[in-house]
């Protein structure tokens, strides 16, 4: 192979300090600070940047008075060097892992009604096929599951999109539209009186959302229509073991998934008031990344999930060439 016709990382003799010191810069806004953390010294540090800078013909960072930014060019590459050190990453904890025994790991996150029913089906057929597949869920909002995908802290994604969201590099693939629900302690006064009106879910008491949720503003929009007040006696919250305690010990109200509720009321936690809300939720699907390819854990993850999907939602979803 000619020289010229090599990657330009080949020519370049690109090395993971170079990549790990553009990060590095990056967050501490300054070479000295970024060498320190890296324990090399700044001239060393400075060589390595001249050197990636000189080799690429373009500047990676403004120096300005106080610090360094990154330019067009530099975000780039610090883009790109996240990614390939994140693949690095992920190398040595799967040769980890094969080593200590196991097949694989794999990673998922998911909103909190698949997470009652879509998961459980999923992981239990893993379990038993592939036993010493460590798998870990990440219960969470749409939201933070799609940063922690973006940062590669979790393969798979069941979860929604939105406007706001950046679909580049993103696959989804649709499951189901997420109904929601009010419940309230078994012999909850509120019971007794057949379907509530909405002046009285107006004055009830409510374990919520935190703000800024988007069931919490569907949640207070419903009441705003209708010409009313949101409630007003509301403790946030998104943690659903205290929930249910809260649930116990007190005449509170929760808006939860449907999903969720049936499982509070097949045990005895919670009853489902006889009540239709408004707030409806958009729909939520598997979402994986395009620019990163599955391991093989979260290979048998995917699969398992769209065969649970059949039974759970009673669709079949296409096998997709990136897996």
């Amino acid at each position: 192979m000619s020289q010229q016709s090599k990657p330009w990382f080949a020519r370049a003799r690109l090395k993971t300090r170079q990549l790990m010191l553009l990060l590095a810069i990056e967050e501490e806004g300054n070479i000295h600070r970024a060498a320190d953390a890296l324990n090399m010294s700044q001239p060393a540090a400075s060589k390595l940047l001249k050197d990636l800078e000189e080799m690429m013909g373009v500047a990676l960072f403004e120096r300005l008075p106080r610090g360094m930014r990154p330019t067009w060019y530099g975000e780039i590459m610090i883009r790109h060097a996240r990614i390939a050190l994140s693949s690095l990453s992920e190398a040595g904890e799967e040769i980890d892992s094969l080593r200590a025994g196991y097949t694989g790991s794999v990673s998922v996150g998911a909103i909190a009604g698949p997470a009652m029913t879509l998961l459980p089906m999923a992981m239990s057929r893993i379990a038993e096929e592939f036993p010493l597949l460590r798998m870990s869920l990440l219960m969470e909002s749409s939201d933070v599951l799609l940063e922690r995908l973006a940062q590669n802290k979790l393969d798979i994604l069941i979860a929604r999109l939105f406007a706001r969201h950046d679909k580049r590099n993103l696959h989804y693939q649709a499951l189901a539209e997420e109904q929601v629900c009010a419940i309230a302690r078994p012999g909850h006064p509120i019971l007794k009186t057949g379907a509530p009106s909405l002046e009285q879910l107006a004055a009830a008491a409510w374990i919520l959302p935190p703000a800024g949720s988007v069931l919490r503003h569907r949640f207070e929009l419903m009441f705003q229509n209708a010409g009313l007040e949101p409630p007003r006696r509301i403790i946030e919250t998104s943690a659903l073991v205290f929930l249910t305690k809260m649930l116990e010990k007190s005449d509170h109200m929760a808006v939860v998934p449907v999903d969720v509720a049936r499982h509070y009321a097949d045990h005895g936690i919670a009853a489902i008031l006889p009540v239709e809300l408004s707030c409806k939720m958009d729909a939520f699907g598997i979402i994986t990344r395009t620019d990163w390819l599955l391991s093989p854990g979260a290979q048998i993850m995917l699969k398992a999930l769209k065969d649970a999907a059949k039974t759970v939602y009673g669709i079949e979803l296409k096998e997709d060439q990136r897996e």
